[in-house]
């Protein structure tokens, strides 16, 4: 979660493909981001997860605080639309469709004391961090792409191979051939 608008700008800048941003409908809140893993979706989101995102950006919303039956908006990061000419901490989305919405009813205090004890305040370097991230995902693909060179040049290896078996052409070669004018004639065959 972003301590001020500044560290949101940040967080919308440096953010993951696998983060999911939360945010009260229509009201100033916290920026929440939840970090999946790789293979995950925001469908596969747990419930209990769900709740404690939305507990968060309700609990620091100047107003959202003091309602009932809030929107909570959440949308995976590569959503999240940014332009040169939205003031600092707003933002706006690629595709509404991509946004899913859940109401939070009231404040659950049980949530919030359980998530203020975990609390770790962090000023982490978010620009570093993506690099180191990115440098990552690009050694990654570099190896994907080694590797598919290298079963690409077994199998023509092995294609090549198969092909020499079909044509004959290693037991066809003059020097393992012999005939009777060799003086290889012997009588024997009768």
């Amino acid at each position: 979660m972003g301590k001020d608008k500044y560290e949101n700008e940040d967080l919308i800048k440096y953010g993951w493909p696998e983060d999911i941003w939360f945010h009260v409908d229509k009201l100033s809140s916290a920026h929440v981001y939840l970090r999946l893993q790789k293979d995950q979706t925001i469908d596969d989101i747990p419930k209990e997860v769900l709740t404690d995102c939305a507990q968060l950006v309700k609990a620091n919303s100047i107003q959202g605080c003091k309602m009932n039956n809030i929107n909570v908006v959440y949308t995976p990061w590569t959503n999240l639309k940014k332009t040169s000419d939205m003031d600092v901490g707003q933002i706006g989305f690629q595709r509404q469709k991509d946004v899913k919405t859940v109401t939070v009813e009231k404040k659950v205090n049980e949530i919030l004391n359980r998530l203020e004890k975990t609390k770790d305040e962090r000023s982490p370097d978010l620009a570093a961090e993506k690099e180191s991230r990115d440098r990552e995902e690009r050694n990654e693909k570099k190896a994907q792409i080694q590797e598919m060179k290298k079963k690409e040049k077994e199998e023509v290896k092995k294609k090549k191979e198969m092909e020499e078996l079909r044509n004959y052409s290693s037991l066809m070669k003059t020097e393992n051939m012999s005939s009777n004018q060799d003086g290889n004639d012997s009588d024997e065959f009768m």
